[in-house]
């Protein structure tokens, strides 16, 4: 999970010399961390400097939760104290907008937000044939021409995919997940290849925000679906 926090500098040099120093200290942001939950661990520390604004992005493990809250705590503890031991910037915001929370960027793209997952598949020619009533190579065809080519006239962002979103919704309805974050979650990218007539067929999502504990868990029915799920049983959290 990510979160981001927005300090101000005097100039870009100032700025730039925050950077330095984060980047020296960062096993110091990792014990801040720790106090504020056994599960969150930060994992990077990323940073980019417009003007005299310094925007800090903060990724974490958390465990078995989502983590959103989780983040949000642990991020506000590390503004404090990068405040009060990095000399030559201040407060600007807890929330630098650069995480990015629920907005389809170029950042969640590339980099991910919560799981980043690989789904694929392998369907014989006669499945194909028998079942999809059609074939391998004008399923590959297809998805050129509308995931990949629709998707770039649209000017889509990091995204190449039919409806990711309407699928993921009806998951984090079922499992108790931030409905929200379908708005990250649908993006990610369609693979379809002909392979001997058989079709190879790959899902890739970078933005995949799930928990099994915290908010929304506990309602019977979503209980009863992480039960179904094998997220109950005995192991050890993340």
């Amino acid at each position: 999970m990510t979160r981001s926090v927005l300090v101000e500098a005097e100039d870009a040099q100032a700025a730039y010399a925050a950077t330095q120093q984060l980047d020296l200290r960062f096993q110091d942001l990792c014990k801040v961390v720790r106090t504020c939950s056994r599960f969150a661990e930060l994992v990077a520390v990323r940073h980019e400097i417009a003007a005299n604004l310094l925007f800090i992005r903060f990724e974490f493990s958390t465990g078995d939760a989502s983590g959103h809250n989780m983040a949000t705590l642990a991020a506000d503890a590390l503004l404090t104290h990068i405040l009060q031991t990095i000399p030559g910037i201040s407060y600007s915001s807890i929330s630098g907008n650069y995480c990015t929370d629920k907005k389809a960027t170029a950042i969640n793209g590339i980099l991910g937000r919560g799981k980043n997952v690989v789904s694929e598949l392998l369907i014989p020619r006669a499945l194909v044939e028998s079942r999809l009533h059609t074939t391998a190579e004008k399923v590959a065809k297809l998805n050129v021409r509308k995931n990949l080519i629709g998707t770039l006239l649209a000017g889509g962002i990091r995204s190449a995919n039919a409806h990711f979103a309407n699928m993921l919704l009806g998951f984090y309805l079922a499992t108790g997940q931030d409905a929200a974050n379908i708005v990250e979650g649908s993006q990610g990218l369609t693979v379809a290849e002909d392979r001997d007539g058989g079709l190879y067929f790959s899902c890739t999502l970078p933005n995949l925000i799930v928990g099994t504990v915290g908010n929304g868990k506990g309602i019977p029915f979503v209980e009863e679906n992480l039960v179904r799920l094998g997220c109950r049983e005995e192991r050890e959290p993340g």
